[in-house]
């Protein structure tokens, strides 16, 4: 089975377990379930698809994946017009506010994945079978990975821990602070780490793998070098390894491919409306990312949004296999094949071609909304770079992270001719120009620079104290009584 069935299991999961999140209601705006659970969570097989639930608000993740790049210096928003998606439009002009709808989504979603993680964990004792310790470890991760997105976006908010957040909660409960929310992080994918297996017979399941790149992720982020170069020393131990062609990863045939840690599953079903997003089952981006108005071989056409800059399109060096597989030169692609496109606002001449539509993608409803390419969310190359930065910010072997450094090198250029040599802060310096190349158009970027403090002086109108996260929606601030405090500067 190539990958989890979300569909059908999202119509299970909707009918017998939880009220359905729109696009416009709360996070805490759901109804009391109790009278549900007692009959439920009574079989092994209710527990997966409950579980199945819980993956299914990763997919709604392509707004994170999307805005990590807008936000930054990779990408300007493009779009339309100035007023397209207008949300989108301020966060990459940094005049982002407490209204904005697309950041309240992002909040919404994640707090949807959390509750339905949550929904487990607080009938985690009900029934015992075979395995039941593999099915909460995989809810942990996601509860993990959500509750990482909500802090790296927002830092301090609300924590439940194996209950649900429920309609009146919000009232008695409190933003937390971001070190405790680490922590629990860190608590979940280390037991998630402890109770999955290495490899998955169904793909798109968490894996001890993922589990633990995760958690070296979450020690980057909070500068625990040691730990993190523990961690991600396990991975690299593991089942992964670097693809040999570098562009063969984001085509359809290199789908959760030897050098997938972690990897978000999308399909063609029909579901989803541009009223509401988070119920496609398709890669949403690749839709926004596409080429506007495009016709021509190999492409399908899309909204221009996310295009990259000329910036980091001369960050590659010369000889670098990675920037015709990252960056589609429009221009030059339309001279060479008799393709043609249409401009939309920003236009930059450069599309993000790891995800766009390819023509031959199978979509069964708007084409634009269910494209099936599934997001890499977590690369073996990823891994092998934050490995290199913990030990070479951790001071615990230089030696160690050129040699985690090179490795993804010498894929990039064919060969060891460019390898590196530096040490200290100008080896620190190399990893970051790598993560920069490697991961260009998958999301990292913008919190690369937060994490990093160098985000100031790479993204144009980014004010230091304000801007390292976003604004907590003001609707959530009144729906809490207004007793929480607003981020700073907002």
């Amino acid at each position: 089975m190539k990958r989890m069935n979300y569909k059908l299991i999202r119509v299970l999961f909707i009918i017998s377990l939880v009220t359905v999140w729109s696009c416009n209601e709360d996070f805490v705006d759901v109804a009391s379930l109790d009278e549900n659970s007692e009959e439920y969570f009574n079989s092994e097989e209710d527990y997966q698809n409950a579980l199945i639930g819980a993956y299914d608000l990763l997919q709604s993740t392509y707004a994170n994946v999307m805005l990590g790049e807008i936000a930054s210096d990779n990408s300007l928003c493009g779009g339309e017009s100035a007023t397209d998606v207008v949300g989108w439009q301020e966060i990459d002009d940094m005049i982002h506010t407490p209204e904005n709808a697309n950041l309240r989504d992002i909040w919404g979603w994640m707090y949807a994945g959390v509750n339905r993680a949550n929904f487990i964990m607080e009938f985690q004792d009900k029934t015992d079978f075979t395995g039941k310790n593999e099915v909460l470890a995989q809810a942990r991760f996601l509860r993990a990975y959500y509750y990482f997105e909500l802090v790296k976006w927002f830092g301090d908010v609300p924590l439940s821990v194996d209950k649900r957040i429920q309609f009146g909660d919000q009232f008695s409960i409190e933003r937390t602070p971001k070190t405790a929310v680490y922590a629990q992080i860190e608590i979940d994918l280390q037991f998630a780490a402890s109770n999955l297996p290495s490899v998955q017979p169904e793909k798109g399941r968490v894996t001890s793998g993922a589990a633990n790149a995760l958690l070296g992720k979450v020690y980057l982020f909070q500068d625990k070098f040691s730990e993190a170069a523990e961690v991600l020393d396990q991975v690299i131990a593991g089942p992964y390894d670097l693809v040999d062609d570098y562009d063969a990863i984001f085509e359809h045939d290199g789908e959760n491919g030897v050098e997938s840690v972690f990897e978000i599953q999308y399909s063609d079903a029909e579901g989803g409306s541009f009223d509401c997003l988070q119920c496609s089952e398709g890669n949403v981006a690749v839709g926004f990312n596409g080429i506007r108005n495009y016709t021509g071989p190999e492409f399908d056409s899309g909204f221009s949004f996310n295009v990259p800059t000329q910036e980091v399109v001369d960050e590659f060096e010369e000889g670098d296999l990675r920037k015709d597989v990252a960056i589609l030169d429009i221009e030059q692609w339309a001279a060479d094949n008799e393709a043609t496109y249409a401009t939309g606002f920003e236009h930059t001449g450069y599309y993000n071609r790891k995800y766009i539509a390819r023509k031959g993608d199978l979509n069964t409803g708007d084409a634009n909304l269910t494209n099936p390419n599934n997001y890499r969310a977590i690369r073996f190359a990823d891994v092998l770079l934050m490995a290199a930065e913990a030990y070479n910010r951790g001071s615990l072997g230089d030696n160690i992270a050129q040699g985690y450094l090179n490795r993804v090198r010498a894929r990039a250029f064919g060969g060891t001719d460019h390898t590196i040599s530096a040490t200290g802060s100008d080896l620190t310096q190399a990893i970051y120009h790598e993560r920069r190349v490697e991961l260009v158009g998958e999301g990292h970027r913008f919190f690369d620079l937060v994490r990093t403090d160098r985000a100031a002086q790479e993204i144009d109108g980014f004010e230091t104290g304000k801007h390292e996260i976003f604004p907590i929606p003001s609707i959530e601030i009144e729906l809490a009584g207004g007793t929480w405090l607003q981020n700073p500067r907002y």
